[in-house]
């Protein structure tokens, strides 16, 4: 039996059938046709400062959800402040659905001066979605909705984004019960498999590489490693896997003694992992060695072809494709534990004093709150934190920092995240005097929202890591010490409880009693 309802009804109404339980978005004349379904639904939404916030914010809440990030946006001005965000989406492979507002069909093109006119807005938007669409026909809108699940999920995930001219948005129609189309899983291949397991065969010193998308794949990931007695290598997004397993080595492969292992393994295995060189060559060295015998694990066959190129290669869902191979492999005895023993010694020592000070930090708030996810803007003690930490469950430590590297992500990321996690548990963000700048009213969406979010503000008093590269290169830092507020009278001034010290001593008991006032600000104030 159909249902007679409005175009925008019908869409809030399919989302709801496909699972989407939280928006984020700013309401505008171009798109309060879908709050007219929103409002009767069951969806709760979110209101940020800002579009670009409310794309960080479905950024963070899709990775702690598993489930694609939803964001609703006017048309023109409200897409083009997203776009940053779905660029970070698209660079580590989050599901982001936008949504957004566009003008009347006849308008489309013509450039005569209507509200939030852009020449060619899909057009901009194909440049960052992996699919975008131009809903022209209300009836398509299942299939559309359909087509665009498929193009974020089913292979290498990312943003995308369908755009309903506001007639189309407030017309009335019919559509008949909605069945959401299932995705299929990516099993491996036979044949695939059996020439991974030839090429692995040999093997007496094998490494695995984990990345982002193992990250739902833990339990796979040890039993693979425990029979290979492989050392496992945590790239950032992949950091929290094997948590604590003699096993693992939570720093960064641009580390010197990680690629040393690398080099003196016979084999390497490297699983939902792009191996890119904002995880692999952070300081641009060009030193990352050659992989012998490796083998690629990846849920999208493209990108398996980019970065570099593997002997064999596995198409499937990491967890399907880790049991898979673990499964046609012979056990091995390679003293994994004592070589990732000497990896992650020689990975931390080698640090500088300054960033083995910033890792003992993040120690701090792991111990202070056990569990709590770490969510992470572009600063310095993130920098230190991809370079080594110790997380103790996968997908508790992401950031800004590698891929796009957006400034003022952080923070609104933090709250999407607290959002989503059904257990409750805390999130502290790590942001920069400077990078909070970009959206210091994200402080007034997490007390509307009521998120388990500590805001920890790092104050070195402007770019400190941008200086220090200025000056390493003898240039003379310029525009690098914007002026900043007194961050925890600004929190106050929204109703946040704030408290500020002056450098890290009693930043444990600081945590603590943060965590008891949630959401809550700590500044650090840095000499």
């Amino acid at each position: 039996m159909s249902t007679r309802k409005t175009v925008g009804e019908h869409l809030v109404d399919l989302l709801e059938a496909r699972g989407v339980d939280t928006v984020f978005g700013i309401p505008g004349v171009h798109t309060v046709e879908l709050y007219r379904g929103l409002a009767t639904s069951k969806i709760r939404h979110v209101t940020p400062r800002h579009e670009g916030s409310a794309g960080f914010m479905a950024d963070g809440y899709a990775r702690v959800a598993g489930k694609p990030g939803v964001c609703f946006l006017i048309t023109g001005p409200g897409l083009t402040n997203v776009i940053t965000a779905m660029g970070q989406a698209r660079a580590d492979s989050i599901p982001m659905l936008v949504i957004s507002g566009v003008n009347r069909r006849a308008t489309l093109g013509n450039e005569v001066g209507h509200l939030h006119e852009l020449p060619d807005q899909a057009g901009m938007m194909r440049t960052v979605a992996l699919y975008t669409h131009t809903l022209l026909n209300g009836a398509d809108l299942p299939a559309v909705l359909d087509r665009a699940f498929a193009a974020m999920l089913s292979a290498r995930p990312g943003p995308v984004h369908i755009e309903v001219p506001i007639d189309v948005m407030s017309e009335v129609i019919d559509l008949a019960p909605y069945r959401p189309l299932p995705l299929p899983s990516r099993e491996p291949g036979a044949a695939e498999v059996e020439a991974a397991a030839a090429l692995a065969a040999p093997a007496r010193a094998p490494v695995i590489l984990a990345g982002g998308g193992a990250k739902h794949a833990d339990a796979a990931l040890r039993r693979l490693a425990e029979h290979l007695d492989a050392p496992v290598v945590t790239t950032v997004n992949g950091r929290g896997l094997l948590a604590g397993h003699p096993l693992e080595v939570p720093a960064s492969p641009s580390r010197g003694p990680v690629r040393d292992l690398i080099a003196a393994s016979d084999l390497v295995i490297a699983v939902g992992t792009q191996i890119g060189p904002t995880d692999y060559d952070i300081d641009l060295d060009g030193k990352l060695p050659k992989m012998a015998r490796l083998i690629r694990i990846d849920v999208d066959a493209l990108q398996a072809t980019r970065g570099a190129v593997a002997e064999a290669v596995i198409i499937a869902d990491a967890e399907k494709g880790l049991e898979a191979l673990a499964a046609r492999l012979g056990p091995v005895r390679a003293t994994g534990a004592a070589r990732a023993a000497a990896a992650r010694k020689a990975a931390f020592d080698g640090l500088s004093a300054k960033m083995k000070g910033e890792v003992e930090v993040i120690r701090t708030i792991t111990a202070a709150l056990p569990g709590a996810a770490i969510v992470g803007d572009s600063t310095q003690l993130v920098y230190a934190g991809n370079y080594y930490a110790e997380i103790s469950r996968p997908g508790a430590w992401f950031n800004a920092a590698t891929g796009f590297g957006s400034l003022g992500y952080g923070p609104s990321a933090a709250i999407g995240a607290a959002l989503a996690d059904p257990d409750g548990r805390p999130v502290v963000c790590l942001v920069g005097d400077g990078g909070f700048q970009f959206c210091l009213s994200d402080i007034g969406a997490a007390v509307d929202e009521k998120a388990r979010v500590i805001f920890l503000v790092w104050n070195n008093t402007g770019y400190g890591e941008i200086e220090s590269y200025m000056i390493q290169n003898r240039i003379t830092p310029v525009g690098v010490r914007p002026s900043a507020p007194d961050f925890a009278a600004v929190a106050k001034a929204y109703g946040m409880p704030a408290e500020a010290l002056d450098g890290v001593e009693g930043l444990k008991a600081a945590l603590e009693r943060a965590a008891a006032a949630m959401p809550s600000l700590i500044e650090v104030r840095l000499p």
